[in-house]
């Protein structure tokens, strides 16, 4: 019951916080917080005035002054006593309610004292400032937040009844009440996700009431600490106009007698980490033991949670240790002591509590919690938006209305912008002639030049139709192409561009074109349809176009920003102009660092080298002085020195020239000939005047850029520290920057503070974007003039395949939190170019997940290539779907909440994998996928068991969810469904998208048929799939790589005889190990000193999960890059502890497979 009405109490205080929302009710305009005082202002002198002129025994309230008058407590002193008949009369006057006349008509209102005393005070008092509360509200939640099942529903939401929670839907009132719903929502997630890790760390930590009245720890954590000495050590005075400590800061000491890696990651806590302050009172003796299924703040004791931020941890002489390139000095001893900022407006709360008899809080705590650095930006993100809110937030006029969901949502497509362009150079889009008229259907192609072999590309393309709308012609579908010949940029191989190799079909030609234009671009990209490549020429084209425009790259993960990076380098983009910001660019597959400090490295490295260019080109002039030794000097002998010989070479060309210049006139003038003697000679052909004068032309253009780029370089000389440089390189130098949504949010401030601008945002992973974070980066810069400059927004996406990950089920589904701008966009109509050939899967895979796109065809290559024409070595067939059924009379099994396994699938994928690996395959190209968290963990459990270490086999490129996997691809992937009771959320076809779509060559789906192949969402898949034999057909004669061709499905069934057909998976683990065995006594001098081999389908004790399992796949702790490689790591360490120790388990005789135990399997180990 107390529960409903603080539901019932919430949803009321939503209906007045929208009832009183800041909105002209008349226009829809948004309104300032001065507008909303003036009107409170209106409405209240209105009351004073009608008291005054028609109610004589209100005099007092009608002289008195507004700020006396407006509280609920003033205006309740003077209408309280009021009869009803008074109350009902004021009302009237004011035309609150009809007078008595209409009374018969409109019956529809109440006249009741109560209500009518309740409609003027509701009316006439003041009304809190959003933006005050806002700004007064602590960051970091609460214990009375953390567990409030009313704020913060549980996991395991069932989608029945409602909650007071705020929507993301399609529209919003205004900007602010946009900004306003994702700031709650993203604030509750943050605050669900920290509940989780304080119910991990603390749980770990097993704390017990010890016999003297203090806390006895019975277990340790990685990510907990209990405090050994907490004080308070400055409270600065509130700045003017503010009641709250400007600053409030603490010593927070703890004993890192833990392992030396552990240690590390404490020592390496970092300035504006968040950790989490806890005091616990365990009412459990020791020995008690700690449940996962019981609720947690009763059996721990918790009394409170305090957020802090990191300053810095401090040295022996009690300084904090700064940041920076030098190394950190060495402490003696296992305590160490970090200083933290508090929340200044929490403590203010805390201290007015205390001040009332409450307990102070800041003398109990015991445990100090850290989180994970990609994980714990909360704090970061939320003050960006509370910051957003308190700005004048300017979005572009042609964005505006489409953000909020009102107007025509097709108003900012490029060709209803006013400024669509009608000439545009396509530079190396186009491979040929040919490649451009094919990349137009429906288009006239004009060309003005006849020559054939003057028909090469760099193309500039005149839109006709575009000339004709903006002189308001009837159209004309024409397309008029000039070829043009870039001027040469120098003699050297080095100076030529590099070129585009790609064929771009129709489609993306178009949304290239689409992101040259001004407006906004949403391009829909099917899996394998090459949208990082239509993004990389994008940014080219604009590059080329418009050189003073600045592009800004947004990604979803360090990993598809470092794919885009790797392409861009590959196009003619001059690299000083290339700049990546955030953590992840060391993933880059490249020696160069994008970094900024990578790149001032880079700059000044490049500076000494055209410096040496410059002392190289004054030696071969015989000029004298020291004038490569800045860039300032370099420029004084350009003017001087270089500038004067070629317009004296001109001038001498000019005369000699004529009617009939002589063939070797430019070579015998050329003043620079000695400078260029280590380019490719001879340098001047001498047959053709106007040739050698392009050549010349050309080498004075390599001369004037070497000087033009150290002119840009000089303010590196005057600028002496690397912040200041890495600025300047960000503001003034860089032409793409690329960075992460979350760097965005992070560094917002910082941004706009250092006076960054960009004209063009490019967005990647669209569609896996929260709404806020794809929000951010559009305001990244200060308006210029009340305007903002952006030109283009591009956002390249795929709404088919999953959305953000949101591990609460009640902000995923009933707030619709997981709902991306990318998707909110497609859905309001906006146009989009949907791609519409893929290259990355064989056609008979693709057909598994094209249904669900309009229209998704094949590129020719994965029609003609020979590795899409050769069949999978060993398998009859390029996928299969393969029924597994029980085994030992188990299928699924959840040994906690949401951690479900299939030990049956796990064995068979994994028998499977060795198979593969016997055959040849590389073990880098095969992948497993499952749907589950508990899934995954039980197949690298079972890899850990049986082949990890034998030097045959190994291990596969990936063991993850289907989740953690989109956006990655790989030729072979072996996928395990899990579920034999409910089909689960494999129902979400986004899902069975991204799970069909992973593969090139070889998909093989290990489940339960039966369960699946009657649900509806997933029909069109498995329709195909079930249309193969439901068992494994093997063909183990064949090794990798294959000789036979990829036949069709009747062409397939020729072969059946010749294939192996295996049962189940008892009789692939013996089928596996009679085939290793086979091989092994062929090569026994190869694999001498091998590790003892297990046999597939024998397993030791896997321990259940201990603590609490995300429901959502994609939301497991365990990353699956470093965390993973940690995992085996320790696994390895503890496998050869075992060895060294004799405990290591003798592998069991296959035939005892079918009478193990199914109690041995029921899990795998959750524990990092």
């Amino acid at each position: 019951m107390r529960h409903t009405s603080s539901l019932a109490g919430m949803l009321l205080e939503m209906l007045k916080f929208y009832a009183r929302f800041e909105i002209s009710e008349e226009t829809g305009d948004p309104l300032t917080d001065h507008d909303m005082t003036q009107l409170h202002y209106t409405k209240i002198t209105s009351l004073q005035k009608a008291a005054f002129a028609k109610f004589p025994d209100l005099r007092s309230f009608a002289l008195a002054n507004v700020a006396s008058v407006d509280t609920r407590e003033a205006l309740y002193r003077h209408f309280g006593t009021l009869s009803q008949e008074k109350l009902r009369s004021i009302a009237t006057y004011l035309n609150l309610v009809p007078p008595e006349e209409r009374e018969v008509d409109e019956n529809w209102y109440r006249l009741d004292l109560g209500f009518l005393r309740e409609l003027l005070i509701s009316r006439h008092e003041r009304r809190a400032s959003q933006l005050e509360e806002l700004n007064e509200m602590p960051l970091y939640p609460t214990e009375e937040v953390v567990w409030n099942e009313s704020i913060v529903p549980t996991e395991y939401f069932s989608g029945e009844g409602c909650l007071a929670l705020p929507k993301l839907n399609l529209q919003f009132l205004t900007l602010h009440d946009y900004l306003l719903r994702n700031f709650n929502l993203f604030r509750l997630e943050s605050t669900y996700e920290i509940r989780q890790d304080i119910e991990d760390s603390v749980s770990r930590l097993s704390p017990w009431r010890a016999e003297d009245g203090g806390v006895y720890y019975g277990g340790w954590a990685r990510m907990a600490q209990p405090i050994t000495q907490f004080a308070v050590v400055e409270v600065a005075k509130p700045n003017i106009g503010e009641n709250r400590p400007s600053r409030v800061r603490a010593d927070v000491t703890v004993n890192l007698s833990v392992r030396k890696e552990i240690k590390a990651e404490w020592e390496n806590l970092r300035k504006h980490d968040v950790c989490f302050l806890i005091s616990i009172k365990p009412p459990n003796t020791i020995g008690t033991k700690y449940s996962h299924k019981l609720p947690f703040v009763p059996q721990v004791g918790l009394t409170t949670v305090r957020g802090c931020e990191i300053e810095g941890m401090l040295d022996s002489n009690g300084r904090v240790i700064e940041d920076g390139p030098e190394p950190r000095p060495v402490l003696p001893g296992e305590n160490r002591t970090y200083r933290v900022w508090l929340d200044s407006n929490q403590y203010r709360i805390d201290m007015d509590n205390a001040s009332h008899g409450r307990e102070d809080v800041y003398e109990g705590f015991n445990i100090i919690m850290r989180r994970k650095p990609k994980e714990n930006n909360f704090k970061a993100v939320l003050e960006t938006i509370r910051e957003l809110m308190n700005t004048e937030c300017v979005v572009p006029d042609w964005l505006h209305n489409i953000i909020l969901g009102y107007g025509d949502p097709g108003a900012a497509q490029y060709a209803r912008m006013p400024d669509e362009i009608a000439v545009m150079d396509f530079n190396d889009t186009f491979l040929d002639i040919d490649h451009l008229r094919a990349s137009f259907p429906g288009y006239e192609i004009k060309v003005e030049i006849t020559e054939e072999e003057k028909l090469v590309r760099p193309f500039r393309l005149t839109f006709e139709e575009v000339l004709c709308k903006q002189n308001n012609q009837s159209d004309r579908k024409v397309i008029m192409v000039e070829p043009h010949v870039p001027p040469s940029r120098g003699p050297y191989k080095a100076n030529e561009p590099k070129r585009n190799q790609i064929p771009f079909t129709p489609t993306q030609v178009e949304a290239i074109r689409a992101g040259m234009q001004p407006g906004l671009t949403l391009v829909v990209g099917p899996p394998g349809t090459g949208k990082t490549d239509v993004a990389v020429q994008i940014i080219s084209n604009l590059y080329h176009n418009f050189p003073n425009q600045r592009t800004l790259i947004v990604t979803h993960s360090n990993q598809a920003l470092n794919q885009l990076f790797e392409k861009i380098m590959a196009l003619d983009i001059d690299e000083r102009h290339l700049l990546r910001l955030g953590h992840g660019e060391e993933a880059l597959e490249t020696e160069k660092d994008f970094s900024r400090y990578g790149r001032v490295n880079y700059v000044l490295a490049k500076r000494l080298d055209l410096l040496m260019e410059v002392q190289r080109l004054q030696e071969s002039l015989n000029v004298k002085g020291d004038v490569a030794y800045t860039c300032e000097t370099a420029g004084h002998f350009f003017m001087y020195q270089i500038l004067t010989r070629w317009e004296r070479f001109n001038g001498r060309i000019k005369q000699r020239s004529g009617s009939n210049p002589s063939p070797n006139m430019v070579s015998q003038e050329f003043p620079f000939h000695k400078f260029f003697d280590n380019a490719p000679q001879p340098l001047f052909k001498e047959k053709s005047y106007s040739e050698d004068m392009e050549i010349a032309q050309g080498c004075f253009r390599y001369v004037e850029r070497m000087f033009a780029q150290l002119e840009e370089f000089r303010a590196f000389e005057l600028l002496r520290s690397g912040l200041d440089r890495s600025k300047y390189l960000l503001v003034k130098e860089a032409k793409v920057i690329a960075m992460t949504c979350t760097h965005a949010a992070l560094k917002r401030r910082e941004l706009v503070d250092m006076g960054f601008k960009y004209d063009n945002i490019l967005m990647e992973e669209s569609a896996q974007i929260l709404e806020i974070e794809t929000f951010i980066p559009l305001l990244l810069q200060n308006p210029q003039d009340g305007y903002n400059r952006l030109k283009r927004w591009i956002m390249i996406g795929d709404h088919h395949q999953l959305p953000p990950v949101i591990k609460n089920m009640a902000f995923q589904k009933y707030s619709n939190m997981e709902q991306s701008l990318f998707a909110r966009f497609v859905r309001l109509g906006v146009p989009t170019v949907d791609l519409d050939g893929q290259g990355r899967a064989r056609p008979s895979i693709c057909n598994l997940y094209n249904w669900r796109y309009k229209k998704l065809g094949n590129l020719c290559h994965v029609e003609r290539s020979p590795e899409y024409l050769i069949a999978n070595a060993g398998f009859l067939f390029d996928f299969q779907l393969i029924n597994v059924e029980d085994f030992n009379g188990v299928g699924e099994s959840e040994p906690s909440a949401y951690f479900y396994q299939n030990l049956a699938e796990a064995e068979y994928c994994v028998a499977v994998f060795m198979y593969m690996r016997l055959l040849g395959y590389p073990a880098d190209k095969i992948s497993i996928l499952t749907t589950y968290n508990g899934q995954k963990h039980l197949i690298r459990d079972v890899i850990n068991i049986r082949c990890a270490n034998n030097p045959l086999i190994g291990r596969p490129n990936k063991v993850t969810t289907v989740d953690k996997y989109q956006g990655q691809q790989n030729d072979y992937i072996l996928l395990s469904l899990v579920k034999t009771r409910a089909v689960g959320h494999l129902r979400d076809v986004r899902r069975l998208v991204v799970a069909m779509s992973r593969a090139r060559l070889g998909l093989y789906v290990f489940a339960r048929v039966a369960l699946f192949k009657n649900c509806f969402e997933l029909t069109p898949a498995f329709d195909q799939l079930m249309q193969r034999p439901l068992k494994l057909h093997i063909l183990p004669s064949e090794m990798y790589p294959a000789q036979r061709l990829n036949e069709s499905l009747a062409a397939s069934v020729n072969l059946l005889p010749e294939a192996v057909v295996i049962e189940d998976m008892p009789h692939m683990a013996k089928f596996v190990y009679d085939y290793y065995m086979d091989k092994v006594s062929t090569m026994k001098a190869q694999t001498h000193g091998a590790k003892q081999w297990q046999e597939p389908g024998t397993t030791g004790r896997i321990a259940s999960p201990t603590h609490h399992i995300s429901a959502h796949p994609g939301a497991d702790d365990d990353t699956d890059d470093e965390d993973e490689q940690a995992r085996i790591q320790l696994s390895d360490d503890c496998a050869d502890e075992m060895k060294l120790s004799g405990d290591v388990e003798k592998p069991k005789p296959i035939q005892n497979l079918l009478e193990e135990s199914t109690d041995d399997h029921s899990s795998a180990s959750h524990e990092k």
